[in-house]
């Protein structure tokens, strides 16, 4: 018998066939992550030059006399103004502040809304009956009722609290009971076959199914959060950033009140990067 110099394998009839494909789903998957890698990447690596263009644009802009620096100042100016106030003690304060009142907005929002959402949930005719209102409600332009708190809760830490509230809780709900709704109800009925309690349908199905819209609410709560804690602090505060930018438009600092938006920005990232972080933790288990 002569040697198979064309690489087929003969088949049982003596004719040669193509050689099977064997490739390994483990090298697959290795390239398919090594690519999404590598566009996360370049994703990553874009951003960063478009801000510092932006940047390098402004400061160039800033320092030619293109735009008018008493307005928009320039980056070299703000950062030296923060160093400044960081190096004095100064700024670390009103820092603190605003962050502690927006993780507590933030923090109490969200679960008030979940809260809010599971009762209308559970009970169809309160759900029918408060409908309109919830409605009414998110219609409602959130900084008229400002003055209201203040009235109602004294001009401190509770009126800022319940500002931002009155912006996070009733998107919250209203998303969240949105997401109740959607899951299948196929697999409501699977878990009742078996016995399941209403609490249990809950537990085990409704709520683990809505957790992705849960977690796309807590990134937009992390906005609206920042705006309820600025304009509760335009308001009433007497220290916190939303304060140092209506003392930086009274005194005509514009440097300052860009300084405290950066700030604003630099933790808003933060907070958002952080819910990212864990919205992929979360679907890594659910796969």
């Amino acid at each position: 018998m002569g040697n198979n110099k064309s690489g087929k394998e003969p088949s049982e009839n003596g004719q040669s066939k193509e050689p099977r494909s064997t490739a390994d789903p483990q090298l697959i998957y290795q390239a398919f992550k090594r690519a999404r890698n590598k566009e996360k990447l370049i994703v990553h690596i874009t951003q960063v030059l478009l801000l510092a263009l932006f940047l390098g644009s402004w400061e160039y802009a800033g320092r030619a006399r293109l735009i008018d620096v008493f307005l928009f100042s320039y980056p070299s100016k703000i950062f030296n103004l923060l160093y400044t106030k960081a190096m004095d003690g100064s700024l670390l304060p009103h820092i603190g502040i605003t962050v502690a009142e927006t993780a507590a907005g933030f923090a109490l929002g969200t679960l008030c809304g979940l809260l809010i959402a599971t009762i209308i949930w559970w009970s169809p005719f309160l759900a029918r009956v408060l409908d309109p209102y919830l409605v009414v409600l998110n219609s409602l332009p959130k900084v008229a009722l400002g003055p209201l708190f203040i009235v109602a809760l004294g001009s401190g830490i509770l009126s800022i609290i319940a500002t931002i509230l009155s912006i996070t809780v009733i998107i919250t709900t209203l998303v969240i009971y949105n997401a109740f709704h959607e899951v299948d109800a196929n697999y409501v009925k699977v878990v009742k076959v078996f016995g399941a309690t209403k609490t249990q349908s809950y537990s085990k199905v409704i709520l683990p199914a809505s957790f992705p819209a849960i977690v796309s609410t807590l990134k937009v709560n992390v906005g609206l959060a920042w705006v309820g804690v600025i304009v509760g602090e335009f308001l009433v505060a007497k220290e916190g950033l939303g304060y140092l930018i209506i003392y930086g438009f009274q005194v005509f600092n514009f440097t300052l009140v860009l300084a405290s938006l950066f700030i604003i920005a630099a933790f808003a990232t933060f907070m958002y990067q952080l819910v990212a972080a864990i919205e992929s933790r979360i679907s890594k288990r659910r796969r």
